[in-house]
């Protein structure tokens, strides 16, 4: 799952997400991607003042992932910061929650392109494909609602028309074929604890 930055900006639906995802990981395996938030800001705007090279926009962006994984794992109980696959299974085989943190692994693999057109939710899905995951659960800002549902609440399996309001232009490349994508806003905890623990059709085993 993907813990989208912008959550952040309310502490109290921050906390209550990460309560739910604490209390799904008890019994599912989860992956938590964290996005770049205000990390990731600073880099825009510098970007914005300076004019960064694609390169450097792009690395810098990549290490405020980082800085959020360290910031989830410190507030999550059982949270382990993980830098690449063979870590990822060694803390959920200690039956810690681990909390990506991305740059090593990406700065190895380089599979995405050096542009703000990439954002976190596709360096989400391209891991989502290496973790060999059936389920991408991205966890977006309170008050998400998204166009063209049956469901007044936007929550649930996204289809492309619908994620292109929400994710980046390079999600839909990044996805491997065959990973369902749920999209749930932080403000809907009750909804997020049902995909979390229900895991919308997808066992238990899998890493999500």
């Amino acid at each position: 799952m993907k813990l989208g930055g912008g959550v952040l900006a309310d502490v109290e639906r921050f906390d209550a997400a990460l309560a739910a995802i604490g209390a799904a990981a008890r019994s599912r395996r989860l992956l938590i991607v964290p996005g770049g938030g205000p990390f990731a800001d600073a880099v825009r705007a510098v970007d914005r003042r300076l004019g960064l090279s694609d390169a450097a926009a792009h690395w810098m962006a990549v290490l405020a992932m980082d800085q959020y994984a360290h910031l989830i794992t410190a507030r999550l109980d059982g949270a382990m910061v993980v830098a690449e696959p063979r870590e990822i299974a060694a803390a959920l085989g200690a039956r810690h929650v681990p909390v990506l943190a991305p740059s090593r692994w990406l700065r190895e693999a380089d599979p995405l392109p050096h542009s703000w057109d990439v954002t976190s939710d596709s360096i989400a899905a391209w891991v989502a494909g290496r973790v060999g995951a059936r389920r991408l659960v991205l966890v977006k800002p309170p008050g998400l609602r998204l166009s063209g549902r049956a469901e007044p609440t936007g929550v649930g399996a996204a289809s492309p028309s619908a994620e292109s309001e929400v994710v980046d232009a390079c999600f839909r490349r990044a996805l491997p074929a065959g990973v369902r994508t749920m999209i749930v806003p932080a403000d809907q905890i009750e909804a997020l604890r049902s995909v979390l623990r229900d895991g919308g059709g997808a066992g238990g085993e899998s890493i999500e």
